[in-house]
């Protein structure tokens, strides 16, 4: 390690660290009295004690190391709080640097606004107990642990001269999203990246528990994190009271770190002469390991038990302080430790030679950009779509690969955001036919490359590691500090997900309020490789349920579209990525499917969200339709023109609709969502009163579900996925779970009235139909010819 560090320089580390300590402490008790200026009372303290100490004094001891490194390099720095219910300390800093004043102006930096910021921290109508989206500085809010690393990695990305250091509970540590995330450095380019600083903090518990790494010892921790390609810098706290020691032991491993981080970031971007682009082996990157006491200074003991150091720390230490007076004698005690009167002044103001520990503008870490990336965001530069849609003579008659068509168009999106613009995907990107991308571009890889590899090198805009885990976790960093992205995958295995995504829905959902924090591009999901078409795969792989988990969220955060065909593919996504602050789930086949719009219908048909079919129905102008015929989704779609032409030449004059519908929110009433359409146009294209037969792509409980305010809810039935599956035929599977169009047509003649009397005879024909489709697939292995190979007219 480095020479010692000035102690003048420690000092004012250390003065900081009380500092933030204090108003740490201060948060999680105290409702009035903040300076102590009268002995310490009950009424002086919170009705309800929340929040976390355990973790706390670590992440304010590092934060404050990091600060000096910052003012003395003018260092891009962002902060990465993993164990997130430290919130206390993520606020506390932004306090002492002035960005919390600045933001919330209510709670100025003095004595009042010290009260505030004490009164308002978990406290009803006040702030959350985390890093949460009110926090200066966070893009992490670490309630839910294991994502704090992946969300680093993706804020470097395209960041060069950022460091982000972040801190990694041992809690955390032992989440399978973490464990993943150390491989992250591998996706890497120090060329043109920035870099992450992983600082694994080791306080030895969890809520009641040790902590795996904590107790796994010291010789084979390194050789773990060394083996996942870091070289780790312990710094132990051997003895608590010795903060002096621990404070120049942490400050030259810091030192050291950064300087390998310099090291590793020169050698790649001024390379030795000759050397190749695949030469040489992947960088090791510094990390430190502190080992320091879970609720370091704060009460030693209490009750007679040992709290210091062990899981008791973790959230209130002292929790009887209204009922129990040696409780609250020890608070004051505790408080009175950090020797408040030498960091604040009579005002409650920051003393000069406490604030002078803070970096200025944007190099303080509660304030810089690259935690609220909309300041930072470009608009992406688009290609027209239309250059690479696809001319419709006739709808439904020629057949292309909508996600081949989508990779044409993104290879020119990558081409022309070459530094904002990143996909990402569990090694699914060529397998959803995405793969004219790398006509643009590679995969980012930093290990060894063998000949046989394709499309692997030092730099690249596509991510592909087979952890559905870190393609989120990357993109959310990516995205929160201010670039955009798409993750694509296989519709089933995006669940792997799900709470991963509840987390980002619910920041969005906090951060669209909050008007200091500006919008960020929305985060992209493209499912493919869906339910209705798994070739080589079976039941594990057929599971649309992921729409139905994400419109539980906040309406004005979700958006899900399901277009039927390429043009709709290519005008969805183009909208998708010139959004801000929205989820939007885009599912798509990637199978050659009908084309039914050209690129100006597919347009129109994409603004209105839905709309009448009139090339695939049979309904005359005027009059009202005898049955509605809906879909949503690309095979369903497929189905039900097919159903809608079986009525029509079987059953003349039956007045049929057909109502596509790609936008699926336009189901639920205006009032319920903000693409919710309005009554009388809702009632207008699917009728008051007649059958409506809706196939569907997911589960059909969803469709009664958002349109449970409509008024023709006796009429509608609803044909969908119903978890019937296997490795078969695409129209075997439309068959098991009855979207088929044969049913379709069916069920329509089964809820006109007196259509089933007149045309019983079609009926039987229809069931004949599916049975000896049945058996065709058990004889030859496929799908009948007139059905795969299938045109309109």
């Amino acid at each position: 390690m480095t020479s010692s560090i000035g102690q003048d320089e420690l000092e004012l580390v250390d003065r900081w660290w009380r500092a933030a300590n204090y108003l740490s402490v201060g948060q999680i008790y105290l409702r009035s009295n903040p300076l102590l200026r009268e002995p310490l009372q009950a009424e002086h303290t919170k009705s309800r004690l929340l929040g976390h100490w355990g973790t706390t004094p670590g992440l304010n001891f590092i934060y404050a190391h990091l600060n000096r490194v910052i003012r003395r390099d003018s260092a891009e720095m962002l902060f990465v709080a993993g164990p997130g219910h430290g919130g206390p300390a993520v606020v506390a800093n932004a306090w002492l640097e002035g960005t919390y004043s600045e933001i919330y102006g209510h709670v100025g930096n003095d004595a009042d606004g010290m009260a505030e910021l004490f009164r308002q921290f978990s406290y009803p109508g006040g702030i959350p107990s985390h890093a949460a989206p009110e926090s200066p500085g966070s893009i992490s809010e670490g309630g839910e642990l294991g994502y704090s690393l992946a969300h680093a990695y993706g804020s470097v990305l395209d960041n060069p001269q950022l460091v982000t250091a972040v801190v990694i509970g041992d809690g955390e540590a032992e989440t399978g999203p973490l464990a993943a995330s150390w491989h992250s450095h591998n996706f890497l380019d120090p060329a043109t990246d920035g870099a992450v600083l992983p600082i694994l903090h080791l306080n030895g518990y969890k809520i009641a528990n040790p902590t795996i790494l904590a107790r796994m010892p010291e010789a084979q921790l390194e050789q773990l994190l060394r083996g996942f390609g870091h070289e780790p810098y312990f710094v132990t706290v051997k003895d608590p009271s010795n903060t002096g020691q621990a404070h120049q032991d942490f400050a030259e491993a810091l030192e050291t770190c950064m300087a390998g981080i310099r090291a590793v970031q020169e050698s790649r971007r001024t390379p030795a002469e000759g050397a190749g682009e695949a030469d040489g082996e992947a960088p090791r990157w510094p990390m430190i390991v502190l080992r320091s006491p879970k609720g370091w200074t704060g009460p030693r003991e209490v009750d007679g038990l040992q709290v210091e150091g062990t899981w008791r720390s973790h959230q209130v230490p002292l929790s009887g302080v209204h009922t129990n007076e040696e409780h609250l004698r020890l608070l004051e005690e505790w408080l009175q430790a950090y020797r408040p009167e030498e960091l604040f002044d009579g005002d409650g103001r920051l003393r000069p030679d406490v604030a002078e520990g803070a970096p200025t503008g944007e190099f303080r870490m509660s304030a810089t950009p690259h935690a609220n990336g909309g300041l930072l965001r470009r608009a992406l530069k688009l290609p027209d779509y239309r250059d690479h849609a696809v001319e419709v003579a006739r709808a439904g008659t020629e057949r292309v690969s909508p996600m081949i068509t989508l990779g044409s168009w993104m290879r020119d999106v990558i081409e022309l955001n070459m530094e904002t613009f990143r996909l990402f995907g569990p090694d699914e990107t060529a397998s959803n036919r995405l793969q004219n991308v790398y006509e643009a571009t590679d995969k980012v890889w930093q290990y060894r490359i063998d000949d046989v590899d394709e499309h692997l090198a030092r730099s690249g805009r596509v991510m592909e590691v087979l952890s559905e885990h870190l393609c989120q976790g990357w993109l959310e960093g990516y995205l929160l500090s201010g670039r955009h992205g798409v993750f694509n995958c296989y519709e089933a295995f995006i669940h792997i997900v799900d709470s991963m995504f509840n987390q980002h829905a619910k920041w969005l959902k906090v951060h669209r309020k909050l008007p200091w924090r500006q919008p960020v591009a929305s985060l992209n999901y493209v499912l493919s490789s869906h339910v209705w078409q798994q070739d080589h795969n079976g039941f594990s792989h057929q599971d649309p349920g992921f729409i139905d988990h994400a419109v539980n969220k906040k309406a004005e955060v979700i958006r899900v579209y399901l277009p039927p065909d390429a043009n709709t593919l290519l005008s969805v996504m183009e909208h998708c990525l010139a959004s801000t602050d929205y989820v939007n789930i885009v599912v798509s086949g990637k199978q050659p499917s009908p084309t039914w719009l050209g690129p100006a219908d597919a347009a129109t048909h994409c603004q209105r969200g839905l709309g009448i079919w009139e090339f695939a129905g049979s309904e005359v102008p005027g009059e009202e339709p005898d049955v509605v015929l809906a879909c949503a989704g690309d095979v369903p779609t497929v189905e039900t023109v097919a159903a809608a032409e079986l009525l029509k030449a079987g059953a003349p004059g039956l007045k049929v609709r057909v109502v596509n519908v790609v936008d699926l929110m336009r189901l639920q009433d205006e009032s319920e969502h903000p693409h919710g359409l309005p009554k009388r146009d809702f009632d207008g294209i699917f009728t008051t009163d007649k059958p409506i037969i809706f196939a569907y792509h997911g589960y059909p409980a969803l469709i009664h579900r958002l349109a449970y305010r409509r008024s023709n809810q006796d009429g509608l039935h609803v044909r969908g996925y119903k978890e019937e599956g296997t490795t078969t035929t695409p129209f075997d599977m439309a068959m098991l779970n009855g979207i088929d169009r044969f049913q379709l047509a069916i069920d329509a003649i089964d809820r006109v009235p007196g259509l089933a009397e007149k045309h019983s005879l079609l009926r039987q024909e229809l069931q004949d139909s599916r049975i000896r489709a049945r058996e065709h697939t058990r004889t030859h292995g496929e799908d009948p010819e007139e059905i795969r190979d299938w045109k309109l007219g």
